[in-house]
């Protein structure tokens, strides 16, 4: 394809996207299809000869479109937003033209300066310390997993890289690793893949807020250290994916600062409610915070993957993660920020432009809105919740998720509601309007609701809302 048919193909594709974001409304939120019907309509092998564009633009419309679940559909209310903006995308168009790897300053100084300079707009914004140094991750797993690594190495005394953990003479053969009970599943992957095992992952019960609690994390650590292992690193949770419990960060630090243990804050879906002044107070501790993580690429208009990640002792991690073969040293090794020994890849994508268009093309005060506005619907979608004897809540409002359950009329016992609100949550996403998720609060089967795509308006939660109860009526009007 020479550049004259890209540029007729290309306007075309971005007449599809604009035409695909004003009419997403039309499509189920949750792809309809059944496993393997997409593959069945796929052969079995690569085409010999080229095809013309027009037919795999039509393919996408034919057989790529109906398995697609709609992320950025006004009415996805389940797991967190994915959100997209025009600016974003616009910028992701630039990201693939350029096609840069940017695993060092040489590849791409712009890249690399840009990153640095954005992720400390960014730190302005949600108000960490200027002692913190960001750079961007694909995912806040990654993060995470950047942040065990280091607290290994600095538990060996720099030794696991290089001798593994099983090599380690004279040292404990178990380091311990300590998250709330509400924690993300990715530490306990994490976990995994840093040789620590599943099985050194210490549950820290949590309070009525759902919150991890001080005095339960230091109890764990003194038993843990009387067993001779070893207390490495504890990652609290700043908005946990069930409930959007916070955890205190300053008593957890204060723990963590006396026990000499590693501190991570996972702040991935709730970390941009930080942009708004009033909650700052929530950080209170975040001075001694080691590392910090929250993805842009879920509530701040920027479009998968964008995970800003900030680290207190830079050095630290580029220790735990840096090698340097010849081929990757150029004159400027040393004196310049080489993001390859920040991350596990050594390729890095051009993520900060993304960024950098949407903070630009918004401002933080249009973000602030945007957030704000979110949490307000929440609100109202609490009180309809609360005045709906049919519904209970949970868990409260937490920024702009809160949990609820159907308890249907004449049903008593606990697993039979349990059995009543799964059949709900999944008539409702085959009804295809709404999209919701299921998760459990003490013990208990309920229903997830977050407001927080791009373009969520009240009439979309309102209209939502409608659903859940329209379907559950009809589910006790069959029962009964």
């Amino acid at each position: 394809m020479d550049t004259n048919t890209f540029r007729e193909h290309a306007h075309r594709v971005v007449d599809w996207m604009a035409d695909y974001l004003d009419g997403v409304e039309a499509h189920p939120v949750r792809s309809q299809v059944k496993p393997g019907e997409i593959a069945a309509q796929l052969p079995a092998s690569a085409p010999e000869e080229g095809e013309p564009f027009e037919a795999l633009l039509a393919d996408v419309e034919r057989i790529v479109l109906p398995g697609i679940t709609h992320w950025q559909h006004p009415s996805f209310f389940a797991f967190f937003p994915a959100n997209s903006s025009p600016p974003s995308l616009l910028a992701e168009m630039l990201t693939a033209t350029f096609g840069a790897q940017c695993m060092m300053w040489q590849t791409s100084p712009a890249a690399t300066e840009l990153e640095t300079r954005v992720l400390d707009w960014l730190r302005q914004l949600l108000g960490l310390p200027e002692s913190f140094v960001g750079s961007i991750q694909d995912s806040a797993s990654t993060a995470t997993l950047c942040a065990l690594l280091v607290a290994r190495e600095r538990a060996t005394g720099w030794q696991a890289n290089d001798q593994g953990l099983a090599g380690l003479v004279g040292a404990p053969s178990r380091l311990a690793i300590y998250t709330s009970a509400e924690a993300h599943s990715s530490i306990e992957k994490g976990a995994r893949i840093a040789g620590f095992g599943a099985d050194n992952v210490r549950k820290i019960p949590t309070d009525a807020a759902f919150a991890m609690r001080p005095d339960a994390l230091a109890a764990a650590i003194a038993a843990d250290r009387a067993a001779g292992v070893v207390p490495t690193c504890c990652v609290a949770t700043f908005g946990t994916t069930g409930v959007g419990a916070v955890d205190p960060i300053a008593g957890v630090a204060e723990v963590c600062r006396r026990e000499d243990v590693y501190l991570h804050v996972d702040a991935a879906w709730a970390g941009a409610a930080l942009i708004l002044p009033e909650l700052q107070a929530l950080l209170e501790g975040v001075e001694a915070v080691d590392s910090f993580v929250m993805n842009a690429h879920k509530w701040l208009l920027t479009n998968f993957d964008c995970s800003a990640h900030w680290v207190r002792d830079p050095d630290a991690l580029v220790r735990t993660l840096g090698i340097l073969p010849a081929y990757l040293r150029s004159r400027e090794t040393g004196t310049v920020i080489d993001y390859r020994d920040w991350s596990v890849p050594l390729g890095r994508r051009f993520r900060a432009l993304k960024l950098w268009f949407v903070l630009r093309s918004y401002g933080a005060e249009r973000l602030r809105e945007k957030i704000r506005g979110d949490m307000a619907l929440l609100g109202e979608l609490a009180a309809w919740i609360e005045a709906d004897p049919a519904f209970e809540i949970t868990s409260p409002p937490s920024f702009a998720l809160l949990t609820f359950r159907w308890t249907p009329d004449g049903v008593d016992d606990p697993e039979e509601v349990d059995a009543r609100n799964g059949r709900l949550v999944d008539a409702i996403n085959d009804d295809g309007r709404i999209y919701l998720t299921p998760t459990t609060v003490a013990g208990r089967k309920v229903i997830r609701f977050q407001v927080g795509q791009t373009r969520t308006e009240r009439r979309h939660v309102e209209a939502g809302w409608a659903v859940v109860r329209e379907i559950a009526a009809r589910i006790a009007a069959g029962i009964h």
